[in-house]
């Protein structure tokens, strides 16, 4: 049977800043294991050398590695990927994994694959994230006041550690907003596709083993969420909403935060954010707003 009888054509990304060589070989070792092979295996080092992984490592298919002068950030180093495999035009799906993580089962990568062969408007599939305990953080459960990690579903965001995209759904809506270089970027993606009429699906049965971390362990943390909240806001939401969406989170973060360094900071990069520009602005439309709403998130919240 043919690869196009089989169904859509899968890939695997993967960005490292080349210090944690021992976790992207374990990675790499656990997308060798899959019982369907990737159509191919795209390495980025951002603005890191990169060692030779495949014949060491065993790995299948096509293995491509682009190393880049500096550090273009998670969605920056994605899109170095991501060209490349559009330029090369053959595949369909990509998986892009962190470089700490951890691909337990066999399956995921044939799961993925029949996922998007059932659906030819799924246009992101984000996986479960557990730690080494097969603990999900509250964080990483796509949904307002969700405890259970196992529930799956339309949604209307996903997690950056694991998940595939539609290269189909790339083409039309664009890649990740690389000026964002982390934070809210994953959110920015996802308005942009369910705008466009692609769903979003979260799948608990994709799991991504990924040690446990908190996202303010970045220096950069405060700061750039907050210039980048002000940015998704004014890049994707409607005119009444921003103000709305923005003072929601000045006070969600006045009770949250407990640092005053980090208030400072977070403050700062919400000054930032108004002064200087995120991208083009393009807002959703209304009933993408109700679609959200639907879905359990106000583009608000």
């Amino acid at each position: 049977m043919s690869q196009a009888e089989e169904g859509p054509r899968v890939a695997v990304a993967v960005v490292t800043m080349g210090n944690r060589p021992a976790e992207v070989d374990a990675l790499l070792t656990s997308v060798a294991k899959q019982d369907v092979a990737p159509a191919r295996i795209v390495i980025v080092g951002n603005g890191a050398p990169l060692p030779e992984f495949a014949e060491r490592l065993g790995l299948p298919g096509e293995v491509t590695t682009i190393e880049v002068e500096e550090n273009l950030g998670c969605p920056g180093g994605r899109n170095v990927a991501l060209q490349r495999l559009s330029e090369l035009g053959d595949v369909d799906v990509v998986v892009e994994l962190d470089d700490d993580g951890l691909l337990v089962d066999g399956d995921v990568l044939r799961k993925v694959r029949d996922l998007y062969a059932a659906d030819p408007r799924l246009g992101i599939v984000g996986f479960r994230i557990a730690d080494e305990n097969g603990e999900t953080q509250r964080r990483h459960v796509p949904r307002i006041g969700a405890k259970d990690p196992m529930r799956g579903g339309p949604v209307t965001g996903f997690l950056g550690g694991g998940h595939a995209l539609s290269l189909p759904m790339l083409a039309e809506i664009g890649d990740w907003p690389a000026e964002f270089f982390f934070a809210h970027e994953e959110t920015d993606l996802a308005w942009r596709a369910i705008d466009a009429g692609w769903t979003v699906r979260y799948e608990p049965e994709l799991l991504l083993q990924h040690p446990k971390t908190s996202p303010a362990r970045h220096a950069i943390y405060y700061r750039v969420t907050a210039r980048n909240r002000v940015w998704l806001t004014r890049r994707r939401l409607p005119l009444p909403l921003i103000p709305v969406h923005l003072g929601i989170w000045i006070l969600a973060t006045l009770v949250r935060t407990r640092s005053v360094g980090g208030l400072k900071a977070w403050f700062g990069g919400f000054a930032e954010g108004l002064r200087e520009s995120g991208g083009e602005r393009r807002p959703m439309r209304w009933r993408t707003v109700w679609r959200l709403t639907r879905l359990g998130r106000p583009p608000v919240i």
